[in-house]
Formats: structure tokens, C-alpha cells, sequence
């Protein structure tokens, strides 16, 4: 049958190109000849590779309009309606087996012999993939979105379609009705507009046009007696037989295909990598921007490296629990958690580690599987971590400062198996779905029931060191946050770097004023305190807690963050005799002002003052004291010092986003890092993850480097300065300025608390502006005469506006990174006329 009436005068006004419009007429394997319904987009040159997009129900080849729209000319874009969808012919029905052969009709009636990359989503991903059974040899590589072969083991289909798809209210809500039509733009996500929504629609105006929408449903086997179930149940057994990559790109707010299909995919490939669109749902292709993921997929998968640990030796390394078992004295200390004002010995350490493993052994946790540790910080959240490692389980472990929300995002990505907490956590995580097919296993109760004595008791085989240990979420500070996946060797490796930087020996005692740098105490076999204070706001320690908590382990080493340093400065009003046994005081997390270091030694009279750069992905990365930076002086945004052994760093251009050429002493560029400790990288995230490690021959020697994201330059005697982030570089009309100069300048001002200085305008033309805070915490545009003083500390650089904040917003986790971004969309508003 036919379809009439004319459309391609509404394509363009749904972004759409007339002149990729065509139709052809194609002999089906069916023996019949069928005429589709085609958007063409060409190459900019003959014989590029060839993008097909197969489009799902009940959606046209528009649902494609981003791809077709952003997509790098390099490539032909092929999206074809579907027989008896879109603006292609209406058929008698059609059943999945003739889907996949009316691709292959398709491909040769359009004359295309290459391979080609298919890109698809929903019904269209179940189609690519019976097609790339079929013809293997046909297919470069596949990017699949919200799509799915199999039901998932352990859950049902997803009801929307049951329910569609019930006898009786299939033809009712899809054919006889635009309800199905209607309803699927509305599956949660960030939305469509309305354009977009008028365009899905455009085909299926009529009962008559969504018969094809209606077959779709229909051909959903629900059960094992349905004509497609066999089909489909044999592209499913197969696929672990295809060669190609794939990338599957996830809209994880879909209802229908949510990321148990993912994990299903995940399973079923071989060459296969996850990229998690959190604020997307089931039309994620339409309402995100999907072409750079498209094409990083067909540009670079194929040849990029998979990644290969930095070893520093082949020879086994000792577990991370191994010198639980082996510390000396039975009397001694092993945590002291000052706000809960509990202690545990050795020993009983020891046999608190083991019964957590048995426990959780018993309860069904086995090596591979991730376990939410929803624990505050405390002496049993460091035996529940020591627990999950020893038995070879993944400890995921998101800040308690997120908040409850970002908590829950944080745990619900992570799809754990297991979730283990207090009983008002575990409610939470329930009432709340953070892991709903989850065990939740409660802390205080039947987990602990198998006292064991010792770790090595413990039933369960020890893990490798290769697999996976944990996955540990950024704060947030600097983007989304982000879970980053280490292995039992880079965290061995990282508890020796540590070991070696700072000579840390066996008659050490460290207080962590900083929750997850107290779980290196018991690796490293050293005593560990825990200081009384809020660990959601780091500022609020207090001079008093930290010497009571060194006093009470007897403290030699000391980790804080700059912001609770800060406030251990403003309250150190009595006498603390503790502070004075700190042989090394550790501060890292944001910059540490000097002045705060020099306040710091005179509290702790006999110790190195030092402050550690490094990240979540890989710390530490460089290291210097306070008498080394007092002997530099002043330079060009943060010194950091120089690397720590066994870790790699060069800066490389920023120009065109050119991460492979490396800058020379002094000139500005992005900070690339490499070492055994690096984390594995991002967990599904594969297009964010490939974006930060590039892969570069450096002297000699090819292998992967982490984009830390943060610009700066070495001095011509080899230490390393911080400037800024890359996306807080401020692009004026006179070139890019970077903003922490700006802000150590501006800050030396008596008046001045905290600056930040921030781009505003378009890129290329932005004007620099000021803001900062003052001890009167005012609002509002500055005085002339602190304006002339700014203007006078950051000369010859122009400043546009001074603005003075009641209080900068700073990051969740050390209260101490400006929040630049927002503080940029702030001022933007505020200048474009906006009201306070």
C-alpha cells in the first residue's frame, strides 16, 4: 500500500533537510517490492563509512534528528522508517524475522557493500542485533540505546509494554487511539520540546497509520509460545559469538528498558563498554546530544587500547589486610573514634574485620559482587571495607556529604548486589529504591552472629590482585559526580606510595580528620583516630577536637583538609600539648593558602608541614612542604612541588583540545598523570572515561595518561603550578586567562577573605569578573575603593566587575573548592540585568 499526501515541507521545520528525504523501492525477501521512506544524509566524501540508524516503536527515522543534524560530515547517515512505520510503505504485519531481513533488503537495494556501523534504539536495537547475527561480516560496530534482546533474569517485561500489550488494549491504546503515541515522549528524562513531540506524531495521525505501531507491540513474545520468541531467543544465545564492539549508550530514567537491560547487554558482548546518561530516559538519543559518543565509537573503539595496569612488580604484593593479623602488640590501639568515643585493640580489630567477611560471606556476598557500604564514619565502616576486600567483594563507598540524593544516584548507578548499614540505611535505601533488587543486610544484626578470630579464618578464597576492590565516588566539586573503579593492586600500589613518600613506619599513629584517608591506617599497620566533628562539613573541626583525638592514639601524623585547618587555626585558643608529638601534618583536597601552613606549624611546632596534589582517580601525584614554599616564593597560581616517585606528570597543550602535544617549562597546559595507583577509570562512563585517558609515547613509552582536568606549568626547577581547571579558563578577546592567579592575587588583599574570578560573556569575548567575600559578608556590586584595588592586584589584566558575595559556594567534601561554574552563572545573570 501506498502512502499519500506530501511531508518533506515539514521537515525543515523540524530541523530535518528536504534534500535527505527520498524514497526507493526495495525487493523484499518477501517477494514482494515495498517503497521506503529514507533520510540520506551524504558524506563529504565518496566511500565514507556508512551510520545506519534503526529507529524503535512507535517512532519515525526523526527520532534521529540530533544525530543526522550533528554528526560529523565525514560519515553517511542512513535512517530509513521501518515497513509500515513513518512515511514507508504499510504492510501486512510483520514479525521480527522480517525485520531483520528487510534490513539486509535495505543495504543492497541502496547499493551499500561496506560495513557499516549500526546505530539503534528499542525494537530497532533487537533488529541490529538479529541482523549482526545473521551477517556478521556486515557490521563495523553497533551503538545501542535503550533497547534489549532478553528480559533480564530475576525481573518481568517491563510493565508499560505488558500492559500495551495485553489482549484487548493493544489495539485500543496503540491503533484506535493516539495514547501510545502520545505517552512515549513523556517517558521520564529531560524532556522533549514541543516541536519535537509534534514530529514524533507527524506519521500517525490516523488509526490507519498506527497499525504498524500496533504489529510492534503485538510482536512483543511475552511469553515462550509467541511466533518471534524462538527468533529472538536465538540472537540472544548468539551474541556472545559477534566480534564488532559495542557501545551502549543509556538513558538510565527509562521505565521500559532501564539499566537491567544494560547489565544484561553488558553480559552478553564481548567487545562492550556502558555510558550512562543520568538525567536522560528512554529517548535519550533525541534528548541528548549523542553524536560525539557516535563518533568517538566508530573513529577510535576499535584501535583504542584496553587498559593495561602500570606494575611495578609482577611479584605478588602483600593484601590490603594483611598486616591485620600480624600487628605485634595485643595491647595497642587499632582505631579510636573520638566522636563515638569507642576504641578497639588490635585483636579485637582483627576479629571484627573477620566476622564482618564471614558474615557477609554467609549472607550471600561473593567475589566480584559490589556492596554499598552505608556506614558513617566510624570504626565499623573501616571493618566493613576491610571485610568486603578480604572476601574479594567491590566496597562501594559515596560521601556522606552528597546528600541524600546524590547519595541515592550514587548507589543506584553503582547496581550493587548488596547493601549494608544501620537499620534507619537500610530503610532508607528501600523506601527510597537506591538498590531495589538488592539484600540489604543490617549491621547490627544477623552479619555479625559468625564471630571468626582471625581474617585468615575466614571461609571465603582471597581475592586476586587484579580484581576489582572498589569504586569510590568523586565529590562532585568539579562535575557530576563520578565513580572511579580500583583494583586490589592500585590500591596495594597506592598504600606503598604513601608509605614511601612520607616514611610512614610501623610506629606510626595517624588522626584522619578526613573519613576515607583513615581506611589507609589499618593497611599501612598503623593506629588510626578519628577526630570528633560533623564529616559532612570539614570546617567544623575545631582546635580542641584534633588535639584530643592525637592525644588519645598519640598521634605522629595528622590528614585534614585545608578548610578544617583553617578552623583548627580560628579556635586554637588553650594550649595543645598533642599537636606538639605531630611529626608530619598532611593537608590536600584544594589549595592550601601559606598562611594557614605557616599558622599550622606554630600549633605543631615539630612537624613537616606538607600538602599533597592528587585526585580521586590517582593520589598522590606531587608533593611539597611549607619550608620548600617558603624558599619558591610567589609564582603563577599553586605550587604543588614536584612529583612523588613512581608517578608520571607532563603538561600537555590545550590548544584545540590537543592532548598529545606536550607543553615546555613555563607554559600553560592541562596536567596529565600516570602511575601504578591509577584507578582503573570510570565506571559507566566508557565515553567520559576514554575522553580522560589518552594514550601518548613519552620518552620512549607508550601508555595511558589521566587527564586530571586541572592547567598549570612547571618552573624551570621541575615544580609544578595549579592555575585552574580547564573548563574555569576564562577566554577574553586579548587571550585565556587562567583564574587562580587572579584569586591568590586579589586574596592578599587585607579586606579580602576568598576570591573568584570567572568568565562572562560568549566564548572568545568573555570579560573577567571578580567576586569575593569579606569579613563584613555583604552583597552586592564592591566599593570604588576595593574595586581599585583589585583592579590594582590583578594588573595589567582587565576586570570588567567587582562583586562582593555574603559567601562563596565551596565544594561538599573539603568545603574548600570554589564553585567557579556557579558562581559564573550567578555573575552572568546578575550583569544581564537579573535580580539578586
Amino acid at each position: 500500500m501506498r502512502k499519500s499526501g506530501s511531508h518533506v515541507a515539514d521537515f525543515a521545520a523540524f530541523g530535518l533537510s528536504p534534500t535527505w528525504s527520498r524514497n526507493i523501492d526495495v525487493p523484499s525477501h518477501d517477494g514482494e517490492i515495498h517503497r521506503w521512506h529514507v533520510l540520506d544524509r551524504p558524506a563529504r566524501k565518496h566511500g565514507a563509512p556508512v551510520v545506519l540508524c534503526l529507529h524503535g516503536n512507535p517512532t519515525w527515522s526523526f527520532v534521529w534528528s540530533r544525530l543526522l543534524q550533528e554528526l560529523s560530515s565525514d560519515f553517511r547517515v542512513i535512517a530509513p522508517d521501518l515497513l509500515s512505520m513513518g512515511f514507508s510503505d504499510r504492510v501486512s504485519t510483520r514479525v521480527y524475522s522480517d525485520r531483520v531481513g528487510d534490513v539486509a533488503d535495505l543495504l543492497q537495494a541502496l547499493g551499500v557493500d561496506l560495513p557499516v556501523w549500526i546505530v539503534a534504539q528499542d525494537w530497532g536495537g533487537a533488529i541490529a542485533m538479529g541482523f549482526a547475527v545473521q551477517h556478521p561480516n556486515r557490521v563495523a560496530g553497533m551503538v545501542l540505546s535503550n533497547t534489549g534482546i532478553a528480559v533480564p533474569d530475576g525481573r518481568r517485561a517491563p510493565w508499560l509494554i505488558r500492559a500495551a500489550a495485553a489482549t484487548g488494549i493493544n489495539a485500543l491504546v496503540t491503533r484506535y487511539t493516539s495514547l501510545f503515541m502520545r505517552g512515549t515522549p513523556l517517558l521520564p528524562g529531560k524532556g522533549l520540546t514541543k516541536e519535537q513531540k509534534k514530529a514524533l506524531i507527524l506519521p500517525y495521525r490516523s488509526s490507519s497509520a498506527r497499525k504498524g505501531v500496533s504489529d510492534f507491540v503485538a510482536d512483543v513474545p511475552l511469553t515462550n509460545k509467541h511466533s518471534s520468541a524462538a527468533d529472538i531467543a536465538d540472537v540472544a544465545a548468539k551474541l556472545g559469538s559477534l566480534t564488532c564492539p559495542v557501545r551502549l549508550l543509556w538513558g538510565v530514567r527509562d521505565p521500559v528498558f532501564n539499566d537491567d537491560f544494560a547489565h544484561d547487554l553488558m553480559r552478553r558482548f564481548n567487545n562492550v563498554a556502558l555510558h550512562c546518561i543520568k538525567d536522560a530516559g528512554h529517548l535519550a538519543i533525541l534528548e541528548s546530544s549523542i553524536a560525539p559518543l557516535v563518533e568517538t565509537a566508530i573513529r577510535e573503539i576499535e584501535s583504542a587500547p584496553e587498559y593495561v595496569p602500570v606494575k611495578e612488580s609482577e611479584i605478588a604484593p602483600e593484601t590490603l589486610w594483611s598486616q591485620i593479623d600480624t600487628w605485634e602488640s595485643a595491647s595497642d590501639i587499632a582505631i579510636c573514634d573520638a566522636a563515638n568515643k569507642k576504641s578497639v585493640t588490635r585483636p579485637e580489630f582483627a576479629e571484627r574485620v573477620a566476622t564482618f567477611a564471614e558474615g557477609l560471606h554467609v549472607h550471600g556476598a561473593r567475589r566480584g559482587d559490589r556492596v554499598a557500604v552505608l556506614i558513617p564514619p566510624s570504626i565499623d565502616l573501616i571493618a566493613v571495607v576491610y571485610a568486603c576486600w578480604r572476601i574479594g567483594a567491590v566496597a562501594v563507598i559515596a560521601d556522606r556529604g552528597l546528600g541524600l540524593r546524590q547519595l541515592g544516584k550514587a548507589v543506584r548507578s553503582a547496581r550493587v548486589q548488596h547493601v549494608i548499614g544501620s537499620r534507619r540505611a537500610i530503610y532508607a535505601a528501600r523506601v527510597l529504591r537506591w538498590a531495589p533488587t538488592a539484600l540489604m543486610i543490617n549491621l547490627s544484626g544477623s552479619v555479625t552472629a559468625h564471630q571468626v578470630r582471625c581474617v585468615g579464618q575466614v571461609g571465603a578464597p582471597e581475592p586476586e590482585a587484579d580484581d576489582p576492590a572498589a569504586v569510590l565516588f568523586t565529590s562532585g566539586a568539579t562535575g557530576p559526580a563520578k565513580g572511579v573503579c580500583y583494583t586490589h593492586r592500585q590500591l596495594y600500589a597506592q598504600r606503598d606510595a604513601l608509605q614511601r613518600t612520607y616514611n610512614i613506619s610501623t610506629t606510626d599513629r595517624l588522626v584522619a580528620a578526613f573519613a576515607p584517608f583513615a581506611l589507609y591506617g589499618p593497611a599501612l599497620g598503623i593506629a588510626t583516630g578519628l577526630a570528633d566533628m560533623d564529616v559532612t562539613s570539614p570546617s567544623t573541626l575545631t582546635a580542641r577536637a584534633l588535639d584530643d583525638a592525637c592525644g588519645l592514639v598519640g598521634a605522629t601524623m595528622v590528614f585534614a583538609s585545608p578548610a578544617a585547618l583553617s578552623n583548627v587555626v580560628r579556635t586554637a585558643t588553650a594550649p595543645l600539648p598533642h599537636l606538639a608529638n605531630v611529626r608530619l601534618m598532611m593537608s590536600a583536597g584544594a589549595p592550601v593558602p601559606v598562611k594557614t601552613l605557616e599558622e599550622i606549624a606554630i600549633l605543631c611546632p615539630g612537624a613537616q608541614i606538607h600538602t599533597p596534589y592528587g585526585m580521586t582517580e590517582i593520589l598522590p601525584v606531587t608533593d611539597v612542604c611549607l619550608n620548600e614554599l617558603t624558599k619558591i616564593g610567589f609564582g603563577r597560581g599553586v605550587c604543588v612541588g614536584h612529583p612523588v616517585v613512581g608517578c608520571q606528570v607532563v603538561i600537555a597543550g590545550t590548544d584545540n583540545n590537543d592532548s598529545k602535544t606536550l607543553a615546555p617549562v613555563g607554559v600553560t597546559g592541562e596536567v596529565l598523570v600516570s602511575s601504578p595507583w591509577m584507578s582503573s577509570g570510570y565506571d559507566s562512563l566508557w565515553h567520559t572515561q576514554y575522553l580522560a585517558r589518552p594514550t601518548m609515547c613519552v620518552d620512549g613509552t607508550t601508555q595511558i595518561w589521566h587527564r586530571t582536568g586541572d592547567v598549570g606549568h612547571y618552573d624551570i626547577d621541575g615544580n609544578l603550578w595549579i592555575e585552574g581547571r580547564v573548563v574555569h579558563l576564562i577566554h577574553t578577546d586579548t587571550g585565556t586567562v587562567t583564574p587562580v592567579p587572579l584569586e591568590i592575587a586579589v586574596e592578599a588583599l587585607p579586606a579580602v577573605l576568598r576570591a573568584a574570578a570567572v568568565g562572562v560573556g560568549a566564548h572568545g569575548t568573555q570579560q573577567v569578573v571578580i567576586v569575593v567575600e569579606t569579613a563584613n559578608h555583604s552583597d552586592g556590586p564592591a566599593d570604588a575603593e576595593l574595586t581599585a584595588s583589585v583592579r590594582a592586584a590583578v594588573s595589567p589584566q582587565a576586570v570588567a566587575a567587582v562583586w562582593l558575595s555574603k559567601k562563596l559556594p565551596v565544594d561538599i567534601r573539603h568545603n574548600s573548592k570554589i564553585d567557579r561554574t556557579a558562581v559564573g552563572v550567578y555573575m552572568s545573570e546578575i550583569l544581564a540585568g537579573a535580580k539578586r
